[in-house]
């Protein structure tokens, strides 16, 4: 299977390998004392982001099936 380098399922893999990867960070961060919470806020704010992102990709190219 040949991936365009501009085509949405490439896309989508780097949105999810983004966020596995915000998903480590943040629970390094969250074990660190003090935590910095601006940070955490903001790492989380951005992996809500991509989380719909990465649903909205999905949903284009896998269609609801009809009923």
């Amino acid at each position: 299977m040949t991936i365009n380098l501009h085509s949405p399922e490439r896309r989508l893999i780097e949105l999810q390998i983004e966020h596995a990867d915000l998903d480590a960070w943040i629970d390094r961060l969250d074990q660190e004392l003090p935590a910095d919470q601006l940070m955490l806020r903001r790492l989380k704010k951005r992996r809500l982001i991509l989380r719909d992102e990465i649903v909205r990709l999905e949903m284009l190219l896998e269609p609801k099936e009809p009923a």
